[in-house]
């Protein structure tokens, strides 16, 4: 399993942006699906986006498609979340996590971080 580190939140106005990084230890990282999903108080953990192992293919929740874009440099263990015109509903805790495969099922990766607030105000 790898482990994973986000950084990179904080307090934005709607419309901004922010990016959000994940850092991953282990030398494995390229053999894993890497995700983001968010979760906002008194709600389920939401999927937001999957990039496959190499990178060159993503998928992304209707909510966030058009604004939030997932990227991964494998050769920095890293991976990340640009997020432009941010809206007050996007406030929530996102976290990364690693899957052996492509899903979007927060049930089905292995390994998660320990998250970072995201807080858009209106």
């Amino acid at each position: 399993q790898v482990q994973l580190v986000e950084s990179g939140g904080g307090l934005v106005q709607a419309g901004g942006s922010l990016r959000l990084s994940c850092a991953a230890s282990g030398r494995t990282f390229s053999s894993y699906a890497m995700g983001w999903f968010r979760q906002a108080p008194g709600k389920e953990r939401e999927f937001v986006a999957v990039i496959t192992w190499g990178g060159g293919s993503s998928y992304y929740a209707d909510s966030v498609k058009g604004r939030f874009t997932i990227s991964r440099d494998n050769a920095r263990n890293m991976v990340y979340l640009q997020m432009n015109s941010l809206k007050p509903e996007d406030t929530a805790v996102y976290h990364c996590a690693a899957s052996r495969v492509v899903v979007t099922t927060p049930n089905l990766f292995q390994s998660w971080g320990q998250g970072t607030q995201v807080t858009v105000s209106s």
